[in-house]
């Protein structure tokens, strides 16, 4: 077994786009903090919540609509070049919010921003399979990406706090900019892989749809979405309220929050590096279910008299149980598109997502604002399990990448029969099967 096989940071190149993905994200993470004290020096007290709440729902509009689109427009164009522009125009565009001083000034700003953004982070994601083809690297790669997403929001805070000691809050913005600088060196000093050559074609809305068109007739993807959606709607009642849980419950928020948030990040973290040895004893579905199950076993937890060490110990457990679902989800993207489509999918994934936390994240607000912090949780959780069971049985349980297949319409001497040699009148032969021009329905049969 080689050493990249054992650990994904024995690649170069994987280790130089780490990097740069550890410092755009450090960089996102600093200017999520810098928004949020810009819209309390903005609107004061009074209206900070409003405003940032405006802010984060702008966000998730970028995200969910114009990922696709974003994809679409690049697609074709040299992956190194364009994710330079994208991390240069990010870096430009925080230079000026350090001087905005009205709530449109900024949301206009943050607009573009998380509407680069949504172009280079799907368009990242599938740089990585092709750096590390094999799955077990690949897999170890997913786990590297979930603990940076985990740091980056331990961190971000406390980086942040460090730096305010130093400079004006609104300078923030410019610190952040300096970590894309960073970013942008790394992807510099990197060999990215040859493009796959092949272009996708047709008219500008066909591929902007392509990926939501194959994650619609991949039942695996579907199941991947209904996961995600799943864990989205407990998980987001953690993050949002997490803090008045804090101080309603434990006494003190400015005390115990960071505390609780630091549980989750570590469980967040133990849960990624199990992942890669509970795939290859089970499978992605079996992880992601098992996941999102126990993620809303632990929120029915909330109903006991847990004590201070009991919600240390849940929100460690909340942490463990969200990597389970999350961090398995770009390899069944991998096995779920052929090289050239996988860019956008990881774009519908992207905006498929953040549709999800469109949805959990006011209705945590909401429901805890309502009914009360533990009933809340309940209905949630509830709701978790639901959605989790619809996923399993969405994805089928046997769910091979080879599939056995016929081309009833396709001549003999079809170059995609002569790549795969097929059999009798109807053309049958087996490949991995990928939704696509020349298989654009799901293939039931399976390979012997």
């Amino acid at each position: 077994m080689t050493a990249a096989r054992i650990s994904p940071l024995a690649n170069p190149t994987f280790r130089r786009l780490f990097a740069a993905q550890v410092c755009s994200l450090l960089a996102i993470g600093l200017m999520t903090v810098a928004m949020s004290l810009a819209a309390y020096r903005i609107g004061g007290a009074a209206a900070a919540g409003q405003i940032l709440g405006f802010l984060l729902a702008v966000k998730m509009v970028a995200y969910v609509g114009i990922a696709p689109l974003a994809e679409a427009l690049l697609a074709g164009a040299p992956r190194k070049r364009v994710m330079v522009g994208l991390n240069a125009a990010r870096m430009l565009l925080l230079l000026p919010m350090a001087f905005a001083t009205e709530t449109w000034q900024i949301a206009a700003l943050a607009l573009v921003f998380f509407a680069v953004s949504s172009g280079f982070t799907p368009l990242f994601q599938s740089v990585i399979p092709d750096v590390l083809p094999d799955e077990h690297a690949y897999s170890r790669a997913l786990v590297w990406s979930r603990i940076a997403y985990t740091l980056e929001s331990v961190l971000s805070p406390v980086i942040a706090a460090i730096v305010l000691q130093l400079i004006a809050a609104e300078f923030l913005f410019w610190v952040a900019a300096l970590a894309f600088v960073g970013s942008i060196l790394g992807l510099l000093i990197t060999r990215f892989p040859a493009d796959t050559g092949a272009q996708r074609k047709g008219p500008f809305l066909t591929r902007a749809l392509n990926g939501l068109h194959i994650y619609r007739k991949t039942p695996r993807l579907r199941g991947l979405f209904l996961f995600n959606f799943a864990l989205s709607l407990s998980m987001a009642w953690v993050l949002v309220n997490s803090v008045v849980l804090a101080g309603t419950t434990l006494g003190d928020a400015e005390r115990h929050f960071p505390i609780l948030m630091t549980l989750y990040g570590l469980g967040a973290a133990i849960g990624a590096v199990l992942v890669p040895r509970l795939i290859e004893r089970l499978d992605e579905r079996r992880v992601m279910a098992v996941g999102a199950l126990t993620h809303a076993a632990l929120g029915f937890g909330i109903a006991l008299p847990l004590g201070y060490a009991g919600h240390l110990a849940l929100w460690l457990a909340f942490g463990l149980a969200a990597s389970l679902v999350l961090t398995p989800g770009g390899l069944v993207i991998a096995r779920s598109a052929r090289a050239v489509d996988r860019a956008s999918v990881f774009a519908a994934q992207f905006s498929l997502s953040h549709v999800g936390w469109l949805v959990a994240y006011p209705l945590a607000g909401q429901l805890a604002a309502l009914a009360g912090l533990t009933p809340s949780l309940l209905v949630l959780s509830a709701l978790t399990a639901g959605v989790a069971l619809l996923a399993i049985r969405v994805w089928p349980a046997a769910d091979p990448l080879t599939r056995s297949h016929v081309h009833p319409d396709l001549p003999s001497d079809h170059p995609h029969l002569r790549d795969t040699p097929a059999h009798g009148a109807r053309h049958r032969h087996a490949h991995p099967f990928h939704i696509d021009v020349l298989h654009p329905e799901w293939s039931d049969s399976q390979s012997a």
